[in-house]
């Protein structure tokens, strides 16, 4: 989704006057002078939402905590066990971008479970979302099989695309497959990028694009990220971020290899406008310490001040 600058400084402006009825909401003051003085950067910021289901804030709640952290809106988890559940989309959906749109915020994109037409409540999920702004839906993801050739399985996934290439053709909304490093013992398709790239060569990316996470890049390319990403370049159809170490760890962003990487100055020369999806993964409060909204609020405050930085730079 391309939005213009001027859009931007509109929804910058309503961002920022909405913000002291949000820290209201939270009980947390007014706002500061530098967030009252901030000029908008050249893409939404949107949270990943996942992460308000850790101090289970209703879409009120979420929605006042995405305001009084600056940023522009959600990416909303709609899958089982997410902040809406699938079976009740048309139901739940519309209440929380309807909450979002009262602190003059978006749900540009949401994560979703589905991994073909024939997935539970498919259909119905993406034409609510579409009708309520939403542009790009997440994908499930899917593990390499024992036993079975990459390249078959690869091809059986490319194969139930080309159907929901349809679908989302026909619903106007687009599909979008994350790049993810390895999770325990599961190795998901798609996490090296040149399995990615072979998984979407040939679609449109308006329909079946890349969620390109230079986190997970960086985790299973090193160095290399860049040569792959110049590689996925005309796939790509939105920037997901968040940091890690040279261990593998996820820390606050500005703590990690992003920075030195130069990644947002490459993805800047691509002409990127679309929004930026933040992801929270890391230990955002103190060990020992309990889980509060002041905690969490401080953490995406930081998040999106770095990010800021590095869009702008």
């Amino acid at each position: 989704m391309v939005v213009s600058e001027q859009a931007l400084s509109r929804r910058a402006f309503i961002v920022r006057a909405g913000m002291a009825t949000a820290l209201s909401t939270l009980g947390m003051g007014s706002v500061s002078s530098r967030a009252a003085t901030e000029t908008a950067q050249c893409c939404d910021i949107v949270v990943f939402s996942k992460i308000f289901q850790e101090l289970k804030l209703d879409f009120e709640a979420a929605a006042a905590m995405t305001a009084a952290a600056g940023l522009e809106g959600v990416d909303c988890p709609v899958r089982p066990g997410g902040e809406v559940l699938p079976e009740r989309v048309e139901e739940d959906l519309p209440r929380y971008v309807a909450a979002l749109k009262r602190h003059g915020l978006v749900m540009p994109m949401i994560t979703t479970a589905i991994i073909s037409v024939s997935s539970p409540n498919a259909e119905r999920l993406l034409r609510t979302a579409r009708q309520l702004g939403v542009r790009h839906y997440r994908l499930g993801w899917e593990a390499h099989a024992p036993g079975k050739v990459l390249k078959d399985q690869i091809g059986e996934l490319r194969a139930r695309l080309q159907d929901l290439a349809a679908m989302s053709r026909e619903i106007g909304i687009g599909a979008i497959y994350q790049n993810h490093s390895p999770m325990g013992t599961r190795k998901c398709i798609g996490g090296d990028l040149t399995e990615l790239k072979a998984l979407l060569d040939g679609f449109d990316p308006a329909q079946v694009g890349a969620a390109f996470d230079i986190g997970h890049a960086l985790s299973v390319h090193g160095d290399n990220w860049k040569r792959h990403f110049e590689n996925l370049r005309p796939h790509l159809a939105i920037a997901y971020c968040k940091d890690i170490t040279a261990e593998r760890k996820w820390v606050a962003l500005g703590q990690g290899k992003i920075e030195q990487t130069g990644y947002f100055k490459v993805l800047r020369r691509t002409g990127y406008t679309a929004p930026i999806s933040l992801h929270v993964e890391y230990d955002w409060c103190a060990e020992g310490t309990p889980k509060t909204r002041e905690t969490l609020l401080t953490a995406l405050k930081a998040d999106r001040t770095m990010l800021q930085r590095w869009l702008v730079a």
